[in-house]
């Protein structure tokens, strides 16, 4: 350091001071301002970046809140759907039973009047044919009993006997 200031030389200096003045002006003048510029171009773009992402982050939190909502609405929907189709389908279980249910009352009537009807006729056709016997034994009965003459009187007399004259 003792030789520097041994050998310290004012024109030296002078010049050195006065090309580091005129280095810094030309710095200044034609370096500076491009350099600052650029500096701030690139704070600028850094900045609109960062907004740029920010604005970016949003629109994926709003696309994400958005997208739960509408997953959430077809949630809502496909159960709204899925009961709708439940309440359908017992509908038609329960339509179909009870036209089952009244179809086989209607056999059901329909077989009990049907019986009936075949009762009915089986004993019309009883009392013709026990009608039809009573009258075949009467006349046999009869025509046993008058063909003597003594039993057709006494059957008349009787039959005088049992009414009553007014």
């Amino acid at each position: 350091m003792e030789k520097l200031v041994n050998d310290f030389s004012f024109g030296l200096f002078f010049w050195q001071l006065l090309i580091f003045v005129g280095l810094i002006f030309l710095l200044k003048k034609f370096a500076w301002k491009p350099i600052l510029d650029a500096v701030n171009e690139r704070e600028e773009g850094i900045k609109t970046a960062l907004l740029s992402a920010e604005n970016a982050r949003k629109e994926m939190q709003n696309l994400q809140s958005d997208n739960q909502r509408i997953l959430q609405e077809a949630r809502m929907e496909r159960d709204t759907m899925m009961k709708e189709a439940r309440e359908i389908k017992e509908k038609m279980i329960a339509d179909s039973k009870n036209e089952a249910q009244a179809q086989g009352q209607k056999m059901i009537e329909q077989a009990k009047a049907a019986i009936e009807s075949e009762k009915n006729a089986a004993m019309a056709e009883l009392k013709l044919q026990v009608s039809t016997l009573s009258l075949e034994i009467a006349e046999k009965l009869l025509k046993d009993e008058l063909s003597n003459k003594d039993a057709q009187i006494k059957l008349v007399e009787k039959m005088l006997g049992d009414t009553k004259l007014n």
